[in-house]
């Protein structure tokens, strides 16, 4: 009686065992056995397999308002606006994945801080030509991997014929998006991130759950900064909140900015204003921006919270903070980053 007892102990004992965890398959030639989950380092979201080709493209964006509805940009991970000489803005459209880039226009030259942005992102920059001051030195001092139009690149440049017939030529420049992975093999451009910049640029959310900034304390569903004050051409940025989608719809100077490749309006999960000191520096209205860093607004799901922000060197990418210093985490989409001067946003 005893010895029944305890096999049957002994076998209670056994399938108990297996009841509390699940048992893990053996893995593969050393392959973990839980699945990997790969996320888009622009912008949070999830990827059904392993990125490759990660080296961002950042592309030069003609912003005058002769120059719009621009093609392409709204199919940009990322999107950085900066005011110009004469209070205009120029943009710089960032793309994740350089296989993927659809053709943009309109391309056009490159200011010094640009390529500075592109750097901290180890991005491969795009312009056609160039301020012949201090971003031609800027461009040389940080040796960054480019193309330009105006070097000739049938490959990768060309003028938009349907754009030749209604604007004017400096708003044409076009970038042939399916050209670009074989004008990167051809010219031997490493295709991939450098050590050290292969992390999100944020720190992401979950995904699928729009998290309001700082707890929804602050609600905003209206951002109206300006670039200029010039009456005869001023320009602003108003970003909606659309609480259906849970993103902001971009209007410029009032009207909706639009693709016009894609017939979207432009629109975003995550607007940032960073606010810093933005100088004039010679006659011809030139800017320049103090990248030593500043304040600003983390807007996102109908809210919004205070952030400082710093870019420690030229090389370094933009790191974004709450007042008290802590990184914050951002909602999985696209961004806007507006660098603006201190006192120049209003929201509501």
């Amino acid at each position: 009686m005893k010895r029944i007892f305890a096999c049957l102990l002994a076998a209670t004992l056994l399938i108990c065992a297996g009841c509390g965890t699940k048992s893990e398959k053996p893995s593969v030639s050393g392959a973990p056995s839980k699945a990997e989950t790969y996320y888009a380092p622009l912008t949070g979201e999830q990827l059904s397999a392993k990125p490759e080709n990660t080296r961002p493209f950042a592309v030069m964006i003609n912003n005058i308002v002769y120059a719009q509805p621009q093609v392409g940009i709204s199919n940009a991970d990322i999107i950085y606006e900066i005011p110009a000489e004469g209070g205009i803005t120029r943009m710089m459209a960032v793309y994740g994945d350089y296989t993927k880039i659809p053709d943009v226009c309109s391309i056009r030259s490159c200011r010094y801080y640009y390529p500075i942005l592109a750097e901290g992102l180890d991005a491969l920059y795009i312009h056609c030509g160039y301020d012949k001051t201090i971003a031609l030195d800027t461009l040389q001092r940080l040796n960054i991997d480019r193309f330009d139009g105006n070097n000739g690149n049938e490959l990768l440049f060309e003028r938009d014929p349907e754009r030749l017939q209604t604007y004017a030529l400096e708003h044409t420049m076009m970038l042939k998006g399916e050209n670009v992975p074989k004008a990167m093999e051809e010219a031997k451009m490493r295709t991939d991130l450098k050590d050290g910049k292969n992390t999100p640029i944020f720190r992401f959310n979950e995904e699928g759950k729009v998290v309001k900034p700082d707890g929804g304390k602050t609600e905003c569903t209206t951002v109206d900064f300006r670039f200029s004050d010039d009456a005869a051409e001023p320009y602003f940025s108003t970003f909606t909140y659309d609480s259906k989608n849970q993103v902001y719809l971009k209007q410029h100077n009032g009207s909706p900015h639009m693709d016009s490749a894609t017939g979207k309006q432009l629109s975003y999960t995550n607007v940032f204003i960073l606010e810093t000191d933005l100088s004039v520096r010679d006659a011809k209205g030139r800017m320049n921006v103090d990248w030593t860093g500043g304040t600003g607004y983390y807007i996102s799901g109908g809210a919004c919270q205070k952030i400082k922000w710093s870019k420690p060197t030229e090389e370094d990418g933009i790191t974004i903070t709450d007042t008290d210093g802590k990184q914050i985490s951002v909602n999985t989409g696209k961004s806007y980053l507006g660098i603006i001067q201190t006192g120049n946003a209003k929201l509501s």
